[in-house]
């Protein structure tokens, strides 16, 4: 399993709701990536990879979480508000497919 720091996230325009906003997520690593949030919870829940976002120095764990039945990506509780997700940069363009 690979740990894969995230650094940009990909968000839906004006949606407030963070289970419905982010669309992916994307890092520079190597020649750069990018994944759905779908293709993310497959692989969190496969135990295929897990994601982390650095925070003040620190790696905070992406997780998957559930809200009306929908499995949506987001941050562990770390006592940092907003979600730490939501506040990373939207991915360069030469990484959205």
């Amino acid at each position: 399993m690979a740990r894969v720091k995230v650094e940009y996230t990909h968000k839906l325009g004006s949606n407030y709701n963070p289970h419905e906003r982010i669309l992916g997520v994307a890092g520079d690593a190597g020649r750069g990536w990018y994944r759905t949030t779908d293709e993310v919870i497959r692989e969190i829940r496969a135990g295929l990879n897990s994601y982390f976002v650095s925070v003040g120095g620190r790696q905070v764990d992406v997780i998957v979480a559930s809200y009306n039945g929908r499995p949506y990506i987001k941050t562990e509780s770390d006592g940092y508000a907003p979600n730490n997700l939501l506040n990373l940069p939207e991915p360069p363009s030469r990484l959205i497919p």
